[in-house]
């Protein structure tokens, strides 16, 4: 039997009964607590990659084979891109929820049995024909690289090449999942990713077990744990059905996907391409940096903007656009001040952060002033990033692709100048800031073609929100760096008061200058953590 098929299943994963309203729109308590699922869940899978950065880090430092090991990726990112791996959600879970709710469970059934068969078929033939042709790959994208480097990328791309069936495969399948209001794979998934990658480094003691842990992750958290938690909603199905109508409407909705780009991809491309002829390590370099910046970003705008789509997506089928609207403002206020948070808290930190996170083994010192420069430069995109992945999904929720991936393209194609002019004359720092002001200018320009598109949301408020929030950021980031002055060379003691010292200034600041969304978002999290903290008192006694 396959998933959809007499799976009736409410948001809790409790039987509903024809009552339930399969695929309805998450509540607003209940999307807070799907985005509270992810972003715990996503705050611990970058725990995990920060330890598994550390462990890469300490083994191998800042070099040749960590550049091959990261440019190693690049082949099997493009597979991913290709089929639109990086967004199955999106891609395919708004079509799902609408033959759901106007065809039945049967014709959705159908569909994901359909989409999974041949999108897996057609992952499988060109795996193969990657994996044939990646000596030839690696050496036109990296021909900044000396021979040995080149041939070591060659050989980790084909260990983690096949790791994008899973990815691809597994993303479908989690995509029904969470239409049907289960989250618990896409949270495990990227967890168990990390920890494989962590034990193959360990285990191996070289890139190439971090790249036989990658593929074993692939395997069991992004493919084998989804497959096993679709049994309780009946099992999952295959068909390769490469003509049929309903593949073609999902290969339609996709297709903007797959042609256009969008700077939340190729700015790691581009750093990668044109950073391999910027000297040994560079790539190296902005990688580990690039693993910082984007655990807030993962935390703060990935895991709600996963959450939302659902959300959003049901109320466009229901014919709920002003709910849609205000869901999405609302969502993107919040997103925004705890963005910016983040952005004024690294560029002050970024020193000690490296410092206590990397700084071991064959990472020394000089690696640490390195990638802290690059570090505190890439905060300043953060804001951007976030206000770019929680926005788009206005589009997607309403089945929209082709316009945003219209404009992501143009953005992301014009901004190739921008990226080879600053590097030349300002090497990777160059880098940084031209992804930066693209990403930021892509959001931008999202936001306005909604408002214009749709009507909504209204961007006064957003914008109201953003100058408290940066106001606040500011104070708490000259308080934070007076105690980094005072403290000096004392880096773990920097990072632990630096960062007190700006959560609390930046919290009171929020509170004192912030408009009624911000007071709100942080009273809750007051409550909760307030509520974890008798919660756990409470097990203690027991």
């Amino acid at each position: 039997m396959s998933l959809g098929a007499g799976s009736n299943v409410a948001e809790d994963g409790k039987s509903s009964g024809k009552g339930g309203g399969e695929g309805a729109p998450l509540s607003g308590k209940r999307l807070g607590a799907a985005a509270l699922l992810l972003a715990a869940s996503v705050a611990a899978s970058r725990g995990l990659g920060f330890v598994r950065e550390m462990v890469l880090a300490a083994r191998v430092g800042v070099g040749s084979s960590t550049d091959a090991y990261y440019a190693a990726f690049q082949i099997p990112d493009l597979l991913n891109y290709l089929l639109a791996g990086g967004a199955l959600a999106i891609a395919f879970m708004p079509l799902y929820l609408r033959t759901l709710q106007s065809d039945g469970e049967r014709a959705a059934d159908e569909l994901f049995r359909t989409v999974l068969g041949t999108l897996g078929a057609l992952a499988c033939v060109l795996t193969a024909a990657l994996w044939i042709y990646a000596e030839r790959l690696v050496d036109l994208q990296f021909s900044g690289f000396d021979a040995q480097t080149r041939a070591e990328t060659v050989r980790l791309t084909r260990i983690v090449l096949p790791s994008q069936v899973f990815f691809i495969a597994g993303g479908i399948v989690r995509a029904v999942l969470m239409a049907h209001g289960r989250f618990a794979a896409q949270a495990a998934a990227p967890i168990i990713y990390n920890g494989a990658i962590i034990a193959g480094g360990l285990l191996m003691g070289s890139v190439e077990g971090f790249a036989w842990g990658a593929l074993a992750g692939a395997v069991l958290g992004n493919w084998a744990f989804p497959v096993f938690d679709a049994r309780k909603l009946g099992g999952v199905g295959f068909r390769v059905a490469p003509w049929d109508p309903r593949f073609h409407v999902y290969l339609w909705g996709a297709l903007p996907l797959m042609l256009g780009l969008s700077l939340t991809t190729v700015d790691e491309w581009y750093e990668r391409i044109f950073g391999a002829s910027l000297g040994v390590g560079v790539v190296a370099a902005l990688a580990f940096a690039r693993r910082l910046m984007m655990a807030p970003v993962a935390i703060i705008g990935q895991a709600v903007a996963t959450a939302a789509l659902p959300s959003l997506a049901s109320l466009h089928a229901k014919g709920r656009s002003r709910e849609l609207d205000a869901r999405l403002l609302g969502t993107l206020q919040v997103t925004l001040f705890l963005a910016l948070w983040a952005s004024a808290g690294l560029y002050v930190l970024a020193t000690p952060v490296v410092e206590v996170v990397y700084q071991r083994g064959e990472f020394g010192a000089g690696d640490t002033l390195r990638v802290s420069a690059l570090l505190s430069l890439m905060g300043l995109a953060i804001p951007g990033w976030v206000i770019q992945q929680v926005a788009v999904r206005g589009f997607f929720a309403r089945g929209e692709m082709w316009r945003p991936m219209g404009l992501g393209t143009l953005i992301a194609l014009g901004a190739i100048p921008l990226y080879m002019a600053l590097a030349e004359r300002f090497g990777a720092e160059g880098l940084v800031v031209a992804g930066a002001l693209a990403i930021s200018l892509n959001a931008l320009c999202t936001l306005a073609w909604a408002r214009i598109r749709f009507g909504g949301p209204d961007l006064r408020p957003l914008f109201s929100t953003g100058i408290r929030a940066l106001a606040a950021a500011v104070i708490a980031g000259w308080a934070a760096s007076r105690v980094l002055t005072a403290l000096g060379e004392a880096q773990i003691q920097a990072l632990v008061l630096g960062g007190a010292v700006f959560v609390s200034v930046v919290s009171a600041a929020s509170w004192g200058l912030g408009d009624q969304t911000m007071r709100d978002a942080l009273g809750r999290g007051i409550a909760r953590l307030a509520g974890g903290f008798r919660g756990s008192r409470s097990r203690r006694a027991d």
